[in-house]
């Protein structure tokens, strides 16, 4: 099963996480100091929230996958349809190991396609920074 990934800035992690605790009326699958993400079924939705500066605006969209192979398929179609991408890359983002690749869309939006390979105790690798509007794990490459 695939499913949508939407990551939102928020300026208040504890009020952002009762918000849409009601809203979808699940408990977060992860929360850390300024972090939180939903594993919701229906709809199917990962909503990673991220506390910063600029609540209520768009962190990056994402894919999440089942398998590796899966996101290593989607780098290769998107390659082969002309998209530049980061490639294939083994890293940690928001507090989980991923094999994910990277693609921009005309306006600048950030899409990650992943697959999360095991949990990890940092918000990013240290090779990664927050470039481009502050995003939580943004390419280093785009």
């Amino acid at each position: 099963m695939s499913r949508v990934q939407l990551a939102l800035d928020v300026s208040d992690i504890d009020e952002a996480v009762t918000f849409y605790s009601k809203l979808f009326g699940t408990e977060p699958a992860k929360r850390k100091p300024g972090y939180a993400n939903f594993e919701i079924a229906d709809p199917p939705l990962k909503l990673v929230l991220i506390e910063g500066v600029a609540g209520g605006t768009l962190n990056h969209l994402g894919v999440e996958t089942d398998s590796s192979n899966e996101v290593v398929a989607a780098e290769a179609r998107l390659s082969a349809d002309g998209m530049e991408t980061t490639g294939v890359d083994d890293t940690v983002c928001c507090y989980a190991e991923k094999t994910e690749t990277w693609v921009t869309d005309p306006d600048g939006a950030k899409w990650e396609w992943y697959v999360k390979t095991g949990d990890a105790e940092q918000m990013s690798n240290q090779v990664l920074t927050v470039t481009d509007g502050g995003s939580c794990c943004s390419p280093s490459r785009s």
